[in-house]
């Protein structure tokens, strides 16, 4: 419950500049962060994740909103809950295990630089209280833990280093000053557009955009907790939770969002493991904005910076600095690759798909090797012992190990030390057999194991039992 308290704190100036950054009203952001963290911790698949108003999200929202308003906005976030459901129910979660161990650390890695470099502009025009009260918040984070664990230390420093600026009046910048709170609760809201096909098909690529984005990020936000607090989480079950969780910000004045990992990281190390905490949070986010909306306005927000360093300094994986120099030449590029396009674009599904083609690349190109070891049989035929495996991308190469002209009349190809894949494999050996055949020779094919059998089988092929 404290660690839930904690996060409410820290959602409240996110929300507020993702709302600016999306070009809609502050509330839009509390509220979608209010119903989509109260509404995850019930049907979400991961416990312990926060989910709320997000950065990536706000980025794709400005285009709907210049072009068509607010109002086509909650329709769009409606919609993308929709496409996020449908995702889930088509079992969408289980393509997170084709993201490379590569990616996912480079995709830490960079969510944490820009955690670092969203807070620098809090610093433009800043007096030396600022670096003082920034300071004074990590020495509470980084050193209450060693009177105490009990209570949150992050919770604790926004507490003190409130009543410090509020009780010596400093002049720093406050939650107030980023953008107007209205203390009045979230209502049920149709969205005011024309129900027609035309305008569906006019948010469509929006939502579509918004969906993909939100189920990225959520998916690799979710593995690292997994990680993290070495649990298992349903990621279906997660997929299908934000689609429910984004069609009821919709109802309800609020943009669409995904998962937090800064929130999420504040949430874990604060002790949150379980659905309450997220649903805490969400709460008690909305309790801040209603009874406590005076006081919230007074928080200053170099406290809520140092907890945001924090935050970025415990979300690096440090120890990937110290394992680049080690781990294989292609795993390093893709992490380096990832990281540098999720910070210079800010957007999170290129940066993660960019990093899967380069694995994919990389691993297709180390794949990519066959060999023939040619041995003479007792019998006078010609034995190339095939290793390697054979695919589209070693199927020229493949044909071009045979001696065609200069072998004997007899020719046995053994596969016990490779694997048919696909139909390009068959097509190469389909096109060296005819080879042989035209010149007059015999081919034997033997050694395929049961899966590349039934492959070859498939389309006509004769294999010996032999080998």
């Amino acid at each position: 419950m404290l660690s839930g308290l904690t996060v409410a704190f820290a959602l409240i100036p996110e929300a507020i500049a993702f709302s600016i950054l999306a070009g809609v009203d502050p509330m839009v952001g509390l509220y979608a962060s209010f119903c989509i963290a109260v509404t995850i911790s019930i049907v979400g698949g991961r416990p312990g994740m926060i989910s709320a108003a997000t950065g990536a999200m706000a980025s794709l929202m400005g285009p709907i909103i210049a072009k068509y308003g607010i109002e086509y906005l909650f329709a769009a976030t409606i919609l993308t809950g929709i496409i996020q459901y449908v995702m889930g129910m088509l079992k969408f979660g289980k393509f997170i295990t084709f993201i490379p161990h590569s990616v996912v650390t480079g995709f830490v890695n960079a969510l944490a630089i820009i955690i670092f470099m969203a807070q620098l502009p809090n610093f433009q025009g800043a007096n030396w209280q600022m670096y003082a009260m920034v300071a004074g918040t990590l020495a509470v984070i980084y050193l209450f833990p060693l009177l105490t664990k009990a209570v949150p230390s992050a919770l604790v420093a926004i507490i003190v280093m409130t009543i410090i600026s509020v009780t010596l009046h400093l002049d720093l910048r406050t939650v107030g000053d980023m953008g107007k709170i209205t203390q009045e609760l979230p209502f049920f809201h149709i969205p005011d557009i024309q129900l027609s096909l035309q305008a569906v098909w006019s948010i469509l690529p929006f939502s579509l955009a918004l969906a993909v984005v939100g189920i990225t990020e959520s998916l690799m936000t979710a593995t690292i907790v997994d990680e993290m607090t070495e649990t298992k989480s349903d990621k279906n079950k997660e997929v299908k939770g934000q689609g429910i969780a984004n069609i009821v910000t919709g109802f309800f004045g609020g943009m669409a969002g995904c998962a937090m990992i800064g929130q999420t990281v504040i949430n874990v190390k604060s002790g949150g493991r379980t659905r309450l905490s997220t649903f805490v949070a969400g709460v008690f986010l909305l309790f801040l904005i209603l009874v406590l909306g005076n006081v919230v306005k007074q928080i200053p927000m170099a406290a809520l910076t140092g907890v945001m360093f924090m935050v970025s300094l415990g979300t690096f994986d440090w120890n990937s600095l110290k394992t680049l120099a080690k781990i294989p030449r292609g795993d390093a590029l893709v992490m380096v690759v990832t990281v540098a396009i999720v910070v210079a674009t800010s957007d999170l599904a290129i940066g993660v798909v960019s990093g899967v083609v380069l694995s994919a690349l990389i691993f297709g190109w180390k794949s990519a090797k066959i060999k023939a070891h040619a041995t003479a049989s007792s019998n006078g035929a010609k034995v190339y012992h095939i290793s390697g495996q054979l695919f589209f991308g070693t199927m020229t190469h493949f044909i071009d190990l045979f001696d065609y002209r200069n072998d004997p009349q007899k020719v046995v190809i053994n596969f016990t030390a490779s694997h048919v894949w696909d139909h390009s494999a068959i097509t190469a050996i389909s096109k060296t057999k005819l080879k042989y055949e035209q010149l007059g020779k015999n081919v034997s094919i033997t050694g395929l194991n049961e899966e590349s059998r039934k492959l070859v089988e498939q389309v006509g092929l004769a294999v010996s039992s032999g080998h």
